[in-house]
Parts: structure tokens; C-alpha cells; sequence
């Protein structure tokens, strides 16, 4: 919003230089009569002059788009250094230069330019929202300026130009319509509903809805059929298509695993930074040998970093695209694949997503009569049949496919696709599925016919059948219809006087169901009456109504209870009436349905009191562009993880802001797939709950892999800081650190990220937002196995070199040792609340030979001359493998103990998890028969 209000302050600020009152900005134009919508843009019939559109061009400037600017490839590699713990490497690595250890600096260096490597293939796909918006523009249009037609590039237009539009036109700025005939525009990319807006001349209430100015057409939308003249009223970034260009420029915000990583690294580097200043001073007052000490200190910032878990974040999240391919799901910014699993809230579109965005004819009613639903029947029968009522349902469906001006053409499969108006193909498609309508009714020719207008609010047509019969078939609103009629068909398909209360009690009662309703009427006249002399139809028969609606997607009501289940609230965010999305909200189980939020009502509300309604519904609608970006973020301020679904170009600000943007990919517009993170290519709400629970999956692997990476990082940093000050010989080299971090524990780490998922992910609630990467019950694990192993490695190496081992073979142990209690502990990082035992090994495959490799990698290492040189290593015997191997197994006994534990006490009612009390009984569940 803000580049739009600068660009706006700037012209207003120009056309006061001018000494011109052409302050638009708070013109409401769709609530001015034309007259005054011509006084105020100073303006007539014959168009601008060449001098005053020169003028008003340098004024408001050209009808184009800002187009944000990327930021510079060498600057998104410098940034990529930033991080803390990059940071501390750095200093380490600069410093470890000067005292000429350049094998060890060299690693660092090599370390850190890998992990900037990452991080900018990561983030260096461009942005192509704004690209996709101007594609929208239009390049050329007509004009009337001085009194002439003229065809001028779009770019060029100004305020006050007189526009010319017919069918096939994309609208090129935002124009106050000053005639219309028969003129439809498709809007469904800014309002969200299928059915082609109908538009007129008539001003509008000075709050209405974008939707619902139907005096005006909008930047970047199609005429679907008709012509018209509109004046310019907004250019730009002033359009309505310009203020969604200017929300798309917002930067989106971190993912909450960004977050969770930055805390960790900025914890871990704090930590790191006191503990290596300890052990320097205390080496050096100790020992006498700073450079000693500070070689001390740089292993052990070495030890102490996670270096691998940028590799670690990538390779799983990459498995998680791949994953979620298969649910044809197609993620575009690699966090979203996490991100996705700690979603609290799905803020959905309605029309193509919730819904088959295909007007659909669910009910009729014969008069009066109650309303029947259409699924099953047949009244293909129904003229040779005996059964009045089934006649009389035939001749309603019949009417309707009769005067209708829907297109029918053969598709590939064998089938018939239909075009034209929503309501009009729905009618048509009733007629044909239920067998009421013959090939011979459909080529009776017409003699006469009205389109629909809607101040006429019917269509009209009248057909001569084979024998020279004439039939006239009128539909529209049911109160038009019911006007022209005098007689009716009762529920048993008699034919009665008007009851005029009847129809209305079923109309109610069709249309508090959400639907749209229709009525049709018809009259049978003599084959020499004059077709002209029934132009003004009257004297029908009032056939019936037909009830419509855009049905739910099949599988959609089970995918929101599902995400229930899962702690996930769905909301409905929609252009559509709040009659008819709380008529789907309730199809498809939505809480709460019954006060939908309006975007009128959103203009009244403080931030506080919209984020009271949002806990109240689950309904928004007849929301702009704006109200639903508001809702994303009043929602993010209660502190949810919100995603957001949609299609349109009107969805695209509320797709980037969302933590996680998905957009369809049949269906959706070049903008919204480039504003969103996730593309459905079946645009189906049920591959969300798959995608949710790929998330929940790759956040367990990614913790997992975090547990292990931090409990090495752990027994390091505790085994190296009281090896310091303890006045022993130094405990690790850096090069060996690095070896251990990148060479054996970081394939390890790696196949940690291909753990499978359990079945179960969406059976509990998304992770408490205020939990870190790791859980509480992890870190205290962590803390227990990590002083066990630094224990283990440091009283090992103190008895090899009291018993007179050399320094390398000393080291090469507690190197060994060390490997073998991260074999162990990968292992049981699989899982946080399962036993080793109770895992297939063969689920984690790649784990399994990774552990393997690792081991066989770092005995090569040691048995290899040249490289045990450089890592300063000496290989063992079979019996000091042993000795590794049984003292290694002991971390089982705390990591699996603590497992066991908790399992025990959980299952006993006693909460060990640290979590908030809603989440007990989700573990309870998982977990209670483990001990069984």
C-alpha cells in the first residue's frame, strides 16, 4: 500500500502546482450519477483535447505499473554471510590465518563458502508476481479525443479519457460506465465469482462492494459480451488492479522454521562465544600458551557449530517437494514444505477451490411445491409417461434449456462442454443430463427472443416446433416471471390459478439454502399469431424454479474434518454473498457459519474488534483484494501460521503475505501461481491435508537431524572445555572437528532427513508456536547424552595418555569413540517418542548404510597414511574397536531410558512433555502402548 499512496500524494501534490482541483483519490465515482462523474473529470461526449491529455498525462503519469527491482545477485551472496554462527567461523578462521595453521583455516573458509552456496541457490529465484500482473495491461485501446475514434497505447490514457469497449476488450484502466448495452465483464480475477458481472449505467450505494458496482469496470478484466463507453477515472497504481500491485510488493516475512534457526543459531553462537572466551583465558592463564589456548578455542567453536544443518534443512525439505509432487502439489520456495506443517489456520477461496466452480441446478419445484433435488432423476421417459408431475418437471427443465443462449460442442472424451453464461450452461446442463430436452427441441428454430437484461430481469424466447406449433419460454427472477403469468402447474403438474404466496414460500425456502433461484414460465400460442405481438410476454403458465448453486468438491467435507483433527482451522474467504458461502460453509462442516463478516462491516471495525469476529466466524465474504491481505494479518497477529488458498488476481496480496501462499493451478492466473508458494496442479482442497501432513513429517526429520547434529555439537564442546582447563594435551585438532562434522556425521545428518513419517501426523495439533527446534523433552535428553558422552571420550583419553599412549593414537580414540556414539544416537534420533526396537530399519534404508559408510569412511581415514597425516589420526587395533564399540552403546541406556520413562509416566496420566495441556492426550495416544 505504501508505493500506491506515495504515487498518489505525488500527483495530487502536482496537480495543486498546476493550479487544477483534480483530486481523485477519494472520489467514490460508483456512487455518482454521470452527469456529475463528467462535471467533476471536466470532461464531455467529445473526449479530451490533444493539449489537456499532454497535460494530464505529465499530471498523473503513464497508465503502466510500478515494477519492483531486484536486488543485485552479488548482494544476496554477500548476504548469506550474515548469520551468527557464520560470523563467529569467520573471526575463527581469519584469526587461525595469522597463526599460519592454513589447513585448518582452508577448511573453515571451505566450510562457510558451501553453506553461501546454499543459501543463494535457495533464495535466488526471482520474483515474478509483479511480472505476471503486467501482463494484464493492455497495449492499445480506443479512445474518443476531440470528437474522433482514435486507437492509442493504453499507457497513454489519463483521467477523464472516453473509452470504447466491446466483447473481447480487456478493460485498460478503471472506468465510471456512461452506456451499456447487453455489456458483461468476467471479474472473477478481482471479486472471485464465476458468473460474469452484468453491468449498467446506475450509481451504486457509496459502500457497496467491489462486486456490486455494477456501474464500473475495473483494470485488467474482459468483456465477455456486449459494448459500452466508460470514462477513465484511475490510472496506474490508482487502478484497483494497481493497488494489488502495490500489497504484492510486500516482503514476506520469515517461516516459522527461519525463526525457530535464527533463535537456535543466535543461542548457540552466544553460548559458543562465552565458552571459547572461558576456555581461552583459562588456557591461557593455565597453560602460558595463548596460541595453544586459542587453538583450543577454535576447535571447540568448531565442534560446537552445526555446520551440516544447512545441508540438513535442504536435502529434507527437497525430499519434501519430491513427496509432495506425488500429491500434485508443486512447491515453489523450498521453506513452504515445512511451513506447511505448522499451519493453525487455512484461509480458503471459495469459487474453484472449496467449490467445482460449475454452476450447478441442485434443486426444481413444479409451483409452489416443495422442492425436489435433481440427483437421480430421469425424465428422458417423462412424455410417454402417465405421470403428471414427472411432465410437468420435463416441461420446467425443457423451458429452461429452451430459452438459454449456452453453447454446446463436443469435447475429446465424447462428452459436451458448455459456454456461455453460469446460469444459462447450468440449465442447459440440467436439460441434457435428466434427458428433457431432444436434439429436435433444440433445432426448432426461433422466431423471436430477448436476451437478458437486468432491468428487464428475463429472457425471452419463442420457437416453432416441426407441426408449425409456436411455444414462447420466459425465465428470469421469479417475482418478474410470476408477473407475467396468470396460471401455474400445482405439485402434482396440474394446471391452476397463480398462487403467488406458494411460490414465494418455496422460493424462501430454496434460496435460504444459499441457491441461486430462477424462474420459468411458458405459454403454448397459435401457429398464425404474430411473434412481434408477444414481445411483452403475459398470460404464461408458471412452470416452476429451478434452485443453483456452485457445489462442493467431493472429498472437500472429509479434508476439513480431517484438518480439524489435525488442530487446523479452515476459514472461508470469498467475494461471493454471505448468504451463499454460509450455505457452503455449513455443506462442508465449517463452525460457526451463521454471521458471516462483510467486507462493509470490515471498514468499521478497529484491528482489535476484526480479530474478536475472526474467532467468532468462519465466514468472510463479499471481501476485496484489501480486506482479505487485513484478515491474513490480523490473523497472523493472534499469532497464527496462516495459509491462504485462492486463484485470482485479487488473491494475490493475501497469497505472499500468508507464511504459506497456495495457489491452483488449473484454474489460477499467471498471478496468483507467482504470489504463492505451493501450486495444486489439481486444485483441489484435499491435497492440502497431504500437504500438511508432508510438512508435519519433514519438521519431525529436520528435528531429528537437529538432536543429532546438537548432541555431537554437545559432547564436544563439554569434552573440549574441561580439556582445556584441566592441563591436558588438546583433546581434538579443528581439522578433525570439521572431518566429524562434515565427512561422517554429516551423511548421517542427511539420512536422518529421509525419515519416513508414522501414519499419524495429522492426528495432532500443530506444534505450540513458542516450541524451538528442538522439543523440551529433547533438549533435556540432549543435555543428559551429551554429558554422558563428553564424560565417556574425556576420562578415555586421560587413561590412554596416563597409560603412556602417544598423542595421535590418544586422539584417534576419542575420535572413534565419538563416531560410534553418534552411529548410536542417529539411531535413536529417528524418533522422539518411539524405541529403537519398535522402528523398522528398513523404513530409513539410507540411514542405515549411511551409518555404515560413515564408520567404514573413518576407518579408511585412519588406515590411510597420507590422509591420517593430515587429520593427525593412527589406526587401531580390533581390540581398541571394541572397547569403542561397548563403551558407544552405552548412550542407549539414557536416550532409550528416557523414552521408556516418559512413555510409563504418560501413560499414567503424568504430562513429562512440556507442552500445553491440549497436546497430552495426542501423546498419550501415540505413545501409551509403547512400553506395552
Amino acid at each position: 500500500m505504501t508505493s500506491s499512496i506515495t504515487s498518489t500524494d505525488i500527483k495530487n501534490q502536482n496537480a495543486a502546482a498546476a493550479g487544477t482541483d483534480m483530486r481523485f483519490d477519494d472520489t467514490d465515482w460508483h456512487s455518482l450519477e454521470t452527469s456529475a462523474v463528467l462535471e467533476t473529470l471536466h470532461t464531455g461526449d467529445q473526449g479530451l483535447d490533444t493539449q489537456e491529455s499532454a497535460r494530464r498525462l505529465e499530471l498523473f503519469g503513464p497508465n503502466s505499473l510500478a515494477e519492483a527491482q531486484a536486488k543485485p545477485r552479488w548482494k544476496l551472496f554477500l548476504e548469506q554471510f550474515a548469520g551468527p554462527l557464520i560470523a563467529v567461523l569467520m573471526v575463527c578462521g581469519i584469526i587461525t590465518i595469522f597463526l599460519q595453521h592454513y589447513v585448518d583455516a582452508a577448511a573453515i573458509f571451505l566450510v562457510l563458502f558451501l553453506n553461501a552456496i546454499i543459501g543463494y541457490v535457495q533464495e535466488s529465484k526471482a520474483d515474478k508476481a509483479v511480472e505476471a500482473l503486467t501482463t494484464l495491461s493492455t497495449p492499445t485501446t480506443r479512445v474518443v479525443r476531440q470528437g474522433r475514434m482514435e486507437q492509442i497505447d493504453a499507457d497513454q490514457l489519463v483521467p477523464g479519457d472516453l473509452v470504447l469497449l466491446e466483447s473481447g476488450d480487456r478493460i485498460p484502466a478503471d472506468l465510471r460506465l456512461i452506456e451499456a448495452l447487453h455489456l458483461r465483464i468476467d471479474e472473477a480475477m478481482l471479486t472471485g465469482e464465476s458468473e460474469d458481472a452484468k453491468k449498467n449505467t446506475d450509481p451504486v450505494d457509496r459502500d457497496a462492494a467491489l462486486g456490486d458496482r455494477r456501474c464500473m469496470a475495473f483494470s485488467g478484466t474482459m468483456v465477455t459480451s456486449g459494448r459500452g463507453r466508460g470514462l477513465v477515472v484511475a490510472t496506474g497504481s490508482d487502478t484497483e488492479l494497481g493497488e494489488i500491485n502495490d500489497l504484492v510488493h510486500v516482503a514476506k516475512g520469515r517461516t516459522p522454521l527461519q525463526r525457530i534457526i535464527h533463535r537456535t543459531e543466535v543461542g548457540i553462537a552466544v553460548a559458543v562465544i562465552l565458552v571459547a572466551i572461558f576456555v581461552f583465558i583459562g588456557g591461557a592463564i593455565l597453560n602460558g600458551d595463548a596460541t595453544g589456548a586459542f587453538l583450543s578455542a577454535v576447535s571447540l567453536v568448531v565442534a560446537s557449530m552445526p555446520e551440516a544443518l544447512p545441508i540438513v534443512l535442504t536435502v529434507a525439505m527437497a525430499l519434501g517437494v519430491s513427496r509432495m509432487a506425488e500429491y500434485h502439489a508443486i512447491v515453489r520456495s523450498l521453506p513452504a514444505v515445512e511451513t506447511l506443517g505448522s499451519i493453525t489456520v487455512i484461509g480458503s477461496d471459495k469459487t474453484g477451490t472449496l467449490t467445482q466452480n460449475r454452476m450447478t441446478v441442485e434443486q426444481f419445484t413444479l409451483g409452489g411445491g416443495q422442492p425436489v433435488p435433481v440427483e437421480g432423476v430421469d425424465l428422458g421417459a417423462a412424455a410417454v409417461s402417465g405421470d403428471d408431475r414427472m411432465r410437468g418437471l420435463a416441461a420446467l427443465a425443457r423451458a429452461g434449456a429452451l430459452t438459454n443462449e449456452a453453447h454446446r460442442q463436443p469435447n475429446e472424451e465424447g462428452g459436451i462442454e458448455y459456454s456461455g453464461d453460469a446460469v444459462d450452461m447450468a440449465m442447459a446442463r440440467l436439460a441434457d443430463q435428466t434427458g428433457a430436452v431432444t436434439t429436435e427441441d433444440l433445432d426448432a428454430p426461433i422466431v423471436m427472443e430477448t436476451p437478458y437484461e437486468p432491468e428487464l430481469l428475463h429472457s425471452m424466447t419463442i420457437r416453432r416446433s416441426p407441426d408449425g406449433t409456436l411455444t414462447q419460454y420466459v425465465k428470469g427472477a421469479p417475482d418478474a416471471v410470476m408477473a407475467m403469468s396468470r396460471t401455474m402447474l400445482d405439485p402434482d403438474g396440474q394446471v391452476v390459478p397463480l398462487d403467488t404466496q406458494a411460490v414465494h414460500k418455496s422460493y424462501e425456502a430454496m434460496g435460504s439454502q444459499g441457491l441461486r433461484v430462477i424462474g420459468v414460465a411458458s405459454r403454448v400460442l397459435s401457429s398464425d399469431q404474430d411473434p412481434a405481438s408477444r414481445r411483452r410476454p403475459d398470460d404464461l403458465t408458471f412452470l416452476g424454479l429451478e434452485g443453483m448453486l456452485d457445489p462442493p468438491r467431493p472429498g472437500v467435507r472429509e479434508a476439513i474434518a480431517d484438518c480439524a483433527g489435525a488442530g487446523i482451522r479452515v476459514v472461508m474467504i470469498t467475494g461471493d454473498h454471505p448468504v451463499t458461502a454460509a450455505a457452503i460453509g455449513r455443506r462442508l462442516g465449517l463452525d460457526h457459519t451463521d454471521q458471516a463478516l462483510t467486507g462493509s462491516e470490515m471498514l468499521e471495525m478497529s484491528d482489535e474488534v476484526l480479530r474478536a469476529r475472526l474467532r467468532e466466524t468462519s465466514i468472510a465474504a463479499r471481501v476485496s483484494p484489501q480486506d482479505k491481505l487485513r484478515i491474513v494479518e490480523a490473523l497472523q497477529d493472534e499469532g497464527h501460521v496462516v495459509a491462504v488458498t485462492g486463484d485470482g488476481v485479487n488473491d494475490a496480496p493475501a497469497l505472499k503475505a500468508a507464511s504459506v501462499g497456495i495457489a491452483m493451478g488449473r484454474s489460477g492466473t499467471d498471478v496468483a501461481r507467482e504470489a504463492s508458494d505451493v501450486v495444486l496442479t489439481d486444485d483441489n482442497f484435499v491435497t492440502i491435508t497431504q500437504a500438511v501432513r508432508q510438512g508435519r513429517v519433514i519438521f519431525k526429520a529436520i528435528r531429528g537431524s537437529a538432536y543429532f547434529l546438537l548432541s555431537t555439537a554437545a559432547a564436544a564442546m563439554i569434552a573440549v572445555g574441561v580439556n582445556v582447563i584441566s592441563e591436558e594435551p588438546l583433546l581434538f585438532l579443528p581439522l578433525q572437528m570439521l572431518w566429524i562434522n562434515f565427512v561422517t556425521n554429516g551423511v548421517q545428518d542427511i539420512a536422518l532427513g529421509f525419515e519416513p513419517g508414522n501414519g499419524d501426523e495429522l492426528e495432532s495439533p500443530p506444534r505450540s508456536s513458542g516450541e524451538g527446534l528442538l522439543s523440551r523433552v529433547l533438549w533435556a535428553r540432549l543435555a543428559v547424552c551429551g554429558l554422558w558422552m563428553a564424560t565417556c571420550i574425556l576420562v578415555l583419553f586421560r587413561l590412554n595418555i596416563n597409560a603412556g599412549m602417544d598423542l595421535a593414537h590418544a586422539r584417534t580414540i576419542a575420535l572413534t569413540l565419538l563416531v560410534l556414539f553418534n552411529f548410536f544416537v542417529a539411531m535413536s534420533a529417528r524418533s522422539e517418542n518411539r524405541l529403537i526396537f519398535q522402528l523398522n530399519p528398513l523404513d530409513n534404508t539410507f540411514l542405515l548404510v549411511a551409518s555404515f559408510v560413515a564408520l567404514g569412511i573413518h576407518a579408511g581415514a585412519m588406515y590411510l597414511a597420507p590422509v591420517a597425516g593430515v587429520l593427525g589420526m593412527a589406526p587401531l587395533s580390533a581390540s581398541q574397536w571394541l572397547i569403542c564399540l561397548v563403551i558407544g552403546l552405552t548412550v542407549l541406556i539414557f536416550s532409550e531410558g528416557d523414552k521408556m520413562v516418559r512413555a510409563f509416566l504418560a501413560k499414567r496420566g503424568i504430562d513429562t512433555s512440556g507442552r500445553p495441556k491440549g497436546h497430552l492426550h495426542h501423546v498419550r495416544r501415540r505413545i501409551a502402548g509403547m512400553i506395552n
